[in-house]
């Protein structure tokens, strides 16, 4: 297994790491950038939750910096989007002081947070710690099993032992957002916003990608459904 250490510059056989930062506070993305290079990563930046989307579908990246609060998009829709698509280690930056948004980040897939205003040593330090933990296989974040159920985000395919079950692309988003938060209860409107990226009108678009959810998850050994309804509020994946 190749080493990664993030204070070596292109050495033969030392992979360079990639990080885009995603940011809207200018000086802010400038110092970032500066202290990175100087740590010897490739470095790509992006002021906005479109042009981040941009930058990150043209490339392949080790670790994304993404601001909690960013035009266009906001961080916590990006942050599902991307991972909807890659396993890249993501570590969320947020000026709020409420729990609820860093747990809420964490959830939708963030392998960190950092509270603004914070020291960039300290966060160049954590980026080590994940990279350790992937390193010792701690880390693994694209595949998801349930019994017998196999979810492969990287390939966006679905298997039951030998069968291959076919979803639609938002059939399979859907079933990752809950599988990667078993037990959490997403209203509707949440689910809309997270998966479409947009303010949801018709909460009946769910209710009916969920039904054919169910069905092609069906598993008879089972007294209940994958994909339970906590009525009045929403749905979950179950835990057990």
């Amino acid at each position: 297994m190749v080493s990664y250490y993030l204070c070596i510059g292109n050495l033969e056989g030392v992979k360079t790491m990639k990080v885009l930062i995603i940011d809207d506070e200018k000086l802010l993305v400038k110092g970032l950038r500066k202290s990175f290079e100087q740590e010897g990563f490739d470095v790509s930046v992006a002021y906005d939750g479109e042009e981040a989307l941009r930058v990150f579908e043209s490339g392949s990246f080790d670790f994304i910096i993404l601001d909690l609060m960013l035009p266009k998009i906001d961080g916590i829709t990006l942050c599902n989007r991307i991972r909807q698509q890659s396993d890249v280690f993501i570590i969320m930056l947020t000026a709020k002081d409420g729990d609820i948004d860093k747990i809420l980040g964490l959830e939708l897939g963030a392998d960190d947070y950092m509270t603004k205003p914070f020291n960039t040593r300290e966060l160049i330090a954590r980026m080590r710690t994940l990279i350790r933990r992937q390193e010792k296989g701690e880390v693994k974040k694209d595949e998801y099993q349930f019994r017998d159920l196999m979810v492969d985000i990287g390939s966006r395919t679905v298997n039951r032992g030998e069968e291959v079950i076919n979803l639609t692309p938002k059939e399979f988003d859907i079933l990752v957002l809950l599988i990667r938060n078993k037990g959490r209860v997403f209203g509707r409107e949440e689910i809309f916003q997270l998966v479409w990226g947009e303010p949801c009108y018709d909460t009946r678009t769910i209710d009916v990608h969920v039904k054919n959810l169910r069905e092609k998850l069906k598993d008879i050994k089972t007294k209940g459904p994958m994909i339970e309804t906590k009525w009045g509020v929403g749905y979950y994946f179950r835990k057990d």
